[in-house]
């Protein structure tokens, strides 16, 4: 997207049921010790790259089945699920 497709400003519903949203974004604000706004960019930026390095721990051939099966455990998330057989998958909500 150019400069020029950017809106100049991105609404987040949080009615509604929603509420949720408002709540994860506070989280984010604080984790990365910014505003909210640059806490939803950076969160976005970095989601893509934690999902690869965990797909990638996931498989690595000197981890046990056990030990496979614990970390995509650990790793999965309301929105992201890991589950491996041969092949590391990755699930996204959005594809549920």
């Amino acid at each position: 997207m150019s400069h020029s497709e950017t809106p100049g400003s991105v609404r987040i519903r949080t009615d509604d049921g929603n509420e949720w949203r408002f709540d994860a974004i506070q989280k984010a604000s604080r984790f990365y010790d910014c505003n909210r706004s640059n806490a939803v960019a950076f969160a976005c930026e970095d989601i893509d790259q934690l999902v690869a390095a965990a797909a990638r721990v996931l498989e690595r051939d000197d981890l046990t089945r056990e030990q496979r099966r614990e970390i995509a455990e650990t790793l999965s998330t309301r929105a992201v699920s890991f589950e491996f057989e041969t092949n590391v998958s990755v699930t996204t909500k959005g594809e549920l």
